[in-house]
């Protein structure tokens, strides 16, 4: 996974929409919406609960 898509994994398990990742990061929504969706698929997973309980799991190891 890249550092980036730590990072909006990060955020995800934070609770923050699509659109608060874009404006957090300085790129735009639908950039987010892309990088969740890379992450989702390549965890295998079917939602954002899912990767911000990943997040969280491994917080210690990522």
């Amino acid at each position: 996974m890249t550092a980036r898509q730590r990072e909006v994994a990060e955020l995800v398990s934070r609770g923050l929409t699509n659109r608060e990742i874009a404006t957090r990061l300085g790129i735009e929504e639908r950039s987010a919406e892309g990088h969740v969706e890379r992450i989702r698929l390549r965890l295998g997973f079917r939602s954002r609960a899912q990767i911000a309980a990943w997040y969280g799991a491994r917080r210690d190891l990522i």
